[in-house]
């Protein structure tokens, strides 16, 4: 009996998951369209407000990586969350909630990888 109530349950658990935002992934990929639009638009006010020493080409260039980073996500709730995530930023970017090194995290080059054998790691100073 105990077996029985066991296998309607798990029949139950794997019927839907409620979506956070969009119904349909359609709907997701617009509102990361209308994200990705808003960004657009306000990197000149951004590289303004926050005297970058960055071009609004380059701005939105770093948007644009930013963005390319999630596109092999398919999940309408995965990217809902992406999409509130940028929303907030957004917000707290136009209310300049942030300060400017916030902002330049973004443009700082990638970090060189740390050695692996010893020996090289022993002459750069590591071990």
């Amino acid at each position: 009996m105990a077996s029985a109530a066991g296998g309607a349950v798990v029949g139950v658990a794997a019927k839907q998951v409620k979506p956070v935002l969009s119904q349909s992934l359609p709907e997701a990929r617009r509102r990361v369209r209308n994200l990705y639009r808003a960004w657009y638009r306000e990197i000149p006010h951004t590289v303004h407000a926050y005297q970058l020493d960055i071009s609004v080409k380059a701005g939105r260039e770093k948007v644009r990586e930013l963005f390319m980073q999630n596109a092999h996500v398919k999940d309408p709730r995965v990217i809902d969350l992406l999409v509130v995530k940028g929303r907030q930023d957004l917000e707290e970017t136009i209310q300049i909630w942030k300060q400017r090194t916030h902002i330049m995290r973004y443009f700082q080059e990638t970090e060189k990888k740390r050695p692996s054998d010893f020996l090289t790691r022993f002459y750069q100073g590591y071990d």
